[in-house]
Formats: C-alpha cells, sequence, structure tokens
C-alpha cells in the first residue's frame, strides 16, 4: 500500500519520562527524539482494550503478551487491504496487528524490538552462531544450513522469532516451511527474514498523567493557536456561534477550545438514528457537564426510505451523510437562527480531502451554515493529551477497541471493525444485517455479498464528506 502524507510526523519520545511528545524538547526539560512511525503517523493512545486484544493475539502465537502493565502503548493506523496497526512502546515501532478479513483473524507481525518485552515461548528458531552477522547485520534470510532447531509449532507462513543460541533476538520473519519439513532440509530457504527500520525501545513505566506534564507547553501553545483562531473568526462573522457536536474526540476537543475563547454556546447534534446507545448518551454527559443547551435533529426515516429505494450507502456513495445529517442541520439552523457558524472538529491528518480542505467553508448542502476548523493542524495524539488535560467526558466506545466514532454501519469502517461492534452490539448488528439480505435477495446479488463487505463499495462517484467529527 503506498505511504499517504497528510502532514509532518510530530510524533516523538521522551525517554527520561517514558512517555510520547509533540515536541523537540519535553517539559522536563529533555530532548526528544523521533517516532518511525508510517505515514500519516496519526497515532493514538492504546486503551485497555486495545492492549487486551493485542496481548492476546501475541500469546496465542507466541506465547507470551506483548505489552506490559503500567507502560505507555501507541497505535498507528497504516494503510492496508482492510486494517492494520503498528504497536508503538517505548519510543519504538515494535511490530503490528494486521486483520485479515478472508480468514476472520488477527495476525501479530513483531519486529525485533518486541524481544524488549516478550520472550517467545511458541513460533521461533535458533540460529548457529555462523549465521548471525549475515542475518542481523545484512538482513539475510535464515536458509537450512544456518538452522540450530525450531519451534513444532511453526507452520508454513507463520511469523517467527529468529533467535540465536543465548535467546538474543537477532530478527522476525515469515517462515517458508513448516517445522516438520525444515527439520529434514540441507538446503533451501527456511525463514525470509523482513527488513524493517531500525527502531530500538527504551522500555520504561509511565501514566497518561505523566504524558499530560511532559506535554504542558505543547499542548498550550497549540491550544492557544486554536483559541486566537476561534475568537479571530468569530469577530470577523457575527452569525450565533455553534459548536456541531458528534459525540467523537475531535468535535469534544473543539468544543473545550470554544468554551474558553467564547463562553457557552449551543451544540448541533445531528441523530441519525443509527448512533451508537453510548454516542447519544455522551451528547447528554457533555451538555450537562458544561452547561449547554444540545439542539438534536433526527431523520432516521428518511435514511430507510432511501435506503428501500437505493440500497444501503457506500464509501463511494455516501448519501446518508447529505440525507440523516447535512440536510436536517440545514433544517434546524434555519429554524433556530436563519444562519450560524459553526466550529467543528475537523483535522487534517484524517483524510486527503480534509488536508486538502480550506479552514473556514460553506457547504453547499447546508448554505445556512459558516464552518470553521480550531483543531485543524491538531493530531490525534494533541487531541488526546488535551481531552485527558481537561479530564472531559469521552466517549466510552473509545475504550472498547473504535477509534472513530460515527453511524454503526458507516460504511467507511474496516472489517476488523465490523467485528467489534458484531461483538459488543450483536443487537444493533443483527437488525443492520437483517435489511441488508432483503436488499440482496431483492436484487440477486451474490452469496458473499455482505460477507465480503462488498455492499461498502458502490463505484459511483464520491460523496462529499460530512460536517461532524
Amino acid at each position: 500500500m503506498p505511504r499517504l502524507y497528510l502532514g509532518k510526523i510530530l510524533l516523538r519520545w521522551c525517554d527520561a519520562c517514558h512517555a510520547p511528545v509533540l515536541a523537540g524538547v519535553c517539559a522536563c526539560g529533555a530532548p526528544t527524539r523521533p517516532v518511525a512511525v508510517t505515514p500519516p503517523g496519526d497515532a493514538r493512545p492504546a486503551f485497555p482494550d486495545d492492549i487486551d486484544r493485542i496481548n492476546q493475539i501475541f500469546s496465542e502465537h507466541f506465547g507470551a503478551p506483548l505489552i506490559p502493565d503500567g507502560h505507555i502503548a501507541l497505535l498507528n493506523k497504516v494503510p492496508a487491504e482492510d486494517r492494520m496497526d503498528e504497536i508503538v512502546l517505548g519510543g519504538a515501532v515494535v511490530g503490528a496487528v494486521r486483520y485479515i478479513p478472508e480468514e476472520r483473524r488477527w495476525e501479530p507481525l513483531p519486529r525485533p524490538g518486541a524481544a524488549a518485552y516478550l520472550q517467545p515461548t511458541k513460533r521461533y528458531v535458533v540460529v548457529d552462531d555462523g549465521a548471525i552477522p549475515s542475518i542481523q547485520g545484512k538482513g539475510a534470510s535464515l536458509l537450512a544450513p544456518g538452522l540450530v532447531s525450531i519451534d513444532p509449532a511453526v507452520r508454513e507462513g507463520d511469523e517467527v522469532f529468529i533467535l540465536t543460541r543465548a535467546g538474543e533476538c537477532i530478527g522476525v520473519g515469515r517462515a517458508k516451511v513448516d517445522a516438520a519439513t525444515a527439520a529434514t532440509m540441507e538446503r533451501g530457504l527456511v525463514v525470509r527474514t523482513r527488513k524493517n527500520t531500525p527502531s530500538v525501545p527504551v522500555p520504561g513505566e509511565a501514566t497518561w498523567e505523566d504524558a499530560v506534564r511532559a506535554n504542558e507547553t505543547a499542548l498550550s501553545e497549540y491550544e492557544a493557536a486554536s483559541i486566537r483562531f476561534v475568537r479571530d473568526v468569530a469577530e470577523q462573522n457575527p452569525q450565533r456561534p455553534t459548536v456541531s457536536y458528534s459525540g467523537g474526540k475531535d468535535s469534544l476537543a473543539t468544543l473545550l477550545v470554544v468554551l474558553k475563547a467564547l463562553g457557552p454556546v449551543p451544540l448541533l447534534f445531528a441523530d441519525t438514528g443509527l448512533e451508537f446507545p453510548e454516542t447519544c448518551e455522551n451528547v447528554d454527559a457533555v451538555a450537562e457537564r458544561y452547561g449547554l443547551t444540545a439542539l438534536w435533529v433526527c431523520d432516521e426515516e428518511t435514511f430507510w426510505a432511501e435506503f428501500e429505494k437505493n440500497g444501503p450507502p457506500a464509501v463511494d456513495n455516501r448519501w446518508c451523510c447529505k440525507v440523516c445529517k447535512l440536510h436536517p442541520v440545514g433544517r434546524l439552523i434555519s429554524e433556530n437562527w436563519g444562519e450560524c457558524l459553526s466550529f467543528i472538529g475537523q483535522r487534517k491528518y484524517e483524510s486527503v480531502k480534509r488536508m486538502q480542505s480550506r479552514r473556514v467553508w460553506r457547504n453547499s448542502h447546508v448554505p445556512q451554515q459558516l464552518s470553521a476548523a480550531p483543531i485543524q493542524q491538531w493530531t490525534a495524539m494533541h487531541v488526546w493529551l488535551y481531552i485527558f488535560r481537561e479530564k472531559a467526558p469521552y466517549n466510552s466506545l473509545y475504550e472498547r477497541g473504535l477509534d472513530r466514532i460515527g453511524c454503526f454501519m458507516c460504511p467507511s469502517s474496516d472489517l476488523a471493525t465490523f467485528e467489534i461492534i458484531k461483538e459488543s452490539c450483536p443487537d444493533l448488528w443483527e437488525m443492520w444485517i437483517g435489511r441488508l439480505t432483503g436488499w440482496q435477495e431483492r436484487q440477486g446479488l451474490s452469496r458473499d455479498w455482505i460477507e465480503r463487505g462488498l455492499w461498502r463499495k458502490r463505484g459511483d462517484a464520491d460523496e462529499e464528506e460530512d460536517s461532524y467529527n
């Protein structure tokens, strides 16, 4: 998959505080070093459910968990067929987990740095001392003459650790034969070593409170710049200021900035009728915490009417955003103020379209709304550290493995996310599958249309993105 650059990668690490830092110098005064994550590099915290899932994946494959208690871990989503998350520990990418849709399973992809946190008891090979220089120094693959032993659990295609007789990890790679075959080989390829960017972790315990303190300077600078932006836009545009609130992290961070810049403002929330219950609960909780008026608009009936005519929305035909969000919000604005200024949690690191977007704009579907993006330059790590610093009530769905919040069946979601939703929200998912099945039967579509997620891709022109985050 091609690398996608949406802006400068700002993620760095302080080895003194054992925490991610978004500046060249930590608040403790120590210099920081860059973390070599894959672009776009919009890393986020690994929450407890993320950590449990990753540790289960590594334990099942290698016999040991990867992420120890008390260590800060980050996840960085990278371009992949479906979903792949890089895992950052100790300021280094120590591996990744990749979802394989055809097999409905996650695969661990360790890097040599993972050995600083785990000692594999399964799926490893031991090499002769004479093979060490070529494997460790040149990234050469392991050939049969250099093999000392191989764990019996190794199957062809498995990810394996390459160890010395002393137990030191000198590489990782994919087995080209199973253990039984390797044991009989006198020549030929046993493990194809994977070449990765050198990245050495520095293990150490820390908390997210430590990370917030380490980033105090950077957070204050970004907050101040966003507050200035909000005040400047508000001064230049006399419309009623509002915040478009979705129940997601970005709109929450935007709200926090706007409150400091302008004081209390109304929230605009478009309830599509396909929201997670936790999202609606978060809207209420945020409005109550900050003493705000939340204006709700819901147009669920229109969604299902459109579904019956045109089938489910797709990532390249997102009629749902226009029908269930933009048009209803336009009516809400007209009824209350005629027009308004809405601050929206758009960030350039989310997509090419948002990276190219102006910071102040009007959507052709909602001409009553002047939109502005105070946190356009923020990364996901800025957002999360700011929310942690402000102790703001964020959506609990983030702690259950979801990295973005929207309609539960959003076609922009990957199949890995749908598996998480299927497990945690079975009633919602069964309802959606029932609707898809009805359309599939009426249209005579292939048997695997639902199973392979083919309903998410229509092949039509791309719909304009919605303005809620």
